[in-house]
């Protein structure tokens, strides 16, 4: 696991449906999963209804997309073929448009320069955080989805 921002003192993840902008404000943690899964994740969390999805940030390659989960989810995160990070939400203030928070690892275009990263869900559009039990679901719900697609081809 590793770590972006200033470290904080870890907090249990708050029950499902009690994150509040001042919980999102002070920490959160990242969960990261390939652009793919994640853009249908996001279409299943959308279509199961509000509120089910907090803010999504994606990469500067589009290779990625980081949806903003409660702090302390990265403790006990151990889904295959995605990362939680743990952070200390440092650039991210609700319910103002925030700065970007920083990934993981910076990405890098073909031609070498870096693109910044960018919202695909911005906060205020959004609920603070998104469930990590409804993310895990709607992730396994697109991995399956993918593979039955591919394996179509």
């Amino acid at each position: 696991m590793s770590e972006i921002g200033s470290q904080s003192a870890a907090r249990p993840a708050p029950a499902p449906g009690t994150a509040g902008a001042e919980s999102a404000a002070e920490a959160w943690d990242l969960v990261t999963v390939p652009v793919r899964q994640g853009l249908e994740a996001v279409d299943i969390l959308r279509r199961a209804g509000a509120p089910a999805v907090g803010p999504v940030v994606h990469d500067g390659t589009c290779d990625t997309l980081g949806f903003l989960v409660p702090p302390g989810t990265a403790a006990g995160w151990d889904m295959p073929g995605s990362a939680c990070t743990r952070t200390s939400g440092r650039g991210l203030r609700l319910p103002e448009l925030p700065e970007l928070p920083e990934l993981p690892e910076p990405a890098e275009s073909a031609g070498g320069a870096s693109r910044p990263a960018g919202w695909l869900l911005p906060p205020g559009d959004t609920d603070p955080v998104t469930d990590p039990v409804v993310l895990r679901e709607a992730l396994g719900e697109a991995a399956r989805l993918i593979e039955a697609a591919d394996g179509c081809r």
